[in-house]
């Protein structure tokens, strides 16, 4: 229950939907450019833990290689720096008052993941 509510309070004052939005823009021009899909799904896949954040958690897959390693390098260049910085420019917003501090964290914790999607799972809690 309580990751329920904290997630409904990060839909609506952390910034989730917003970020969802942006993680989504990036999903649907990669689909657009056929070479870029597999950055659509790693795109879309964090679209939909950035907006139900709580309750799960990202890990490294197995067996993801060098080639996942040279693709996360496009990315960065492609979307991740830009999606990278709303997560912090989000984050130091939010810790500037007592309440959004639990979010403010949470938008630290996206950070590497928005810069190293590929090779990378939600998993349950």
């Amino acid at each position: 229950m309580v990751r329920f509510v904290l997630n409904v309070l990060w839909v609506i004052f952390g910034g989730g939907l917003i970020l969802f939005l942006e993680y989504a823009l990036a999903a649907v021009i990669c689909f657009v450019l056929v070479v870029t899909i597999p950055f659509g799904v790693a795109s879309w896949r964090l679209a939909v833990y950035a907006l139900w954040p709580f309750g799960r958690t990202v890990r490294a897959k197995p067996g993801a290689g060098v080639a996942t390693g040279l693709a996360n390098v496009l990315w960065v260049v492609l979307a991740g720096w830009w999606l990278a910085l709303s997560h912090i420019a989000a984050g130091i917003t939010l810790c500037l008052t007592v309440i959004g501090i639990p979010f403010g964290i949470a938008h630290f914790k996206l950070v590497p993941v928005a810069f190293w999607p590929l090779g990378r799972e939600v998993v349950e809690l």
